[in-house]
């Protein structure tokens, strides 16, 4: 697809609270795109979105918890009654959970599949009508490079990841005719929120790592891949590098992975 101009687009955040979502609304609302920010904390939207208001954007709040149908249908209502379409949808929305998958209870496993893929699956699936509408649409899905090397103490997410994974790889050709385009992000650890938010971590380890990518980095690389029209994007070397291990020797990375989860 030929550089998409994002002037004048009309798009959903979801998880746009704080962390990558919050600097994908403030980045996309500097590009002239009308965003509508999605989250479940309505004090934290609030404030994102009078900061972009008094800076000339436009950010239209909306808390509830995107598992929820009702909450979906209201995204689209208001995004069809106050944009009268919709041309980007970020499926930035998401969860973790630490701890060995035999000391875990079937709950864990629902709740991270709820959010981490159920929810983006049927955000889509309501947004897809206006999408083919759209002017030059894309969906982003926000996921993470254990979307393609799973590591142990993670298995939940690592599972959620390769779905949406999975999923997204098929629903881009499916889409191919309709115009559509699909971005996969993989970025490895951020220094966000994440961990302070995981459902539960029986791990006792310390996760949150020196070198952390910024989320506002995270957001810029992911509008600049939008804007290209890119597939798929791992946003760290590190990251790159243990895609290819994973492929070219599986055996040492997987005796890596096996000392990592002692």
């Amino acid at each position: 697809m030929p550089y998409r101009n994002l002037q004048d687009k009309r798009a959903i955040v979801t998880g746009a609270s704080s962390g990558i979502g919050w600097h994908l609304v403030k980045q996309l609302a500097a590009e002239g795109v009308s965003v509508i920010a999605c989250a479940r904390r309505a004090d934290l939207l609030d404030d994102l979105s009078d900061q972009i208001q008094s800076q000339g954007g436009t950010c239209i709040p909306i808390a509830g918890d995107i598992t929820s149908e009702l909450n979906r249908r209201e995204i689209i209502d208001v995004v069809d009654r106050e944009f009268g379409g919709l041309d980007i949808l970020v499926n930035n929305a998401g969860i973790g959970t630490m701890g060995r998958f035999d000391e875990s209870e079937e709950t864990r496993l629902r709740q991270v599949f709820e959010v981490n893929f159920f929810a983006i699956a049927e955000m889509i699936r309501v947004s897809l009508p206006r999408l083919k509408q759209g002017h030059s649409p894309i969906i982003v899905n926000m996921s993470s490079v254990l979307a393609h090397r799973a590591t142990p103490l993670k298995s939940e997410y690592c599972a959620s990841k390769f779905a949406l994974h999975g999923f997204s790889d098929a629903l881009r050709a499916e889409l191919t005719n309709d115009e559509i385009d699909l971005l996969l992000v993989s970025p490895s650890t951020t220094d966000s929120e994440f961990f302070d938010h995981a459902i539960e971590d029986t791990t006792g380890k310390n996760w949150k790592t020196r070198g952390a990518m910024p989320p506002s980095v995270v957001a810029s690389k992911t509008i600049r891949a939008i804007k290209k029209g890119k597939h798929e994007i791992i946003l760290t070397h590190g990251g790159r590098l243990i895609v290819w291990m994973d492929r070219l020797i599986p055996g040492i990375a997987n005796r890596i992975m096996a000392r990592y989860g002692q």
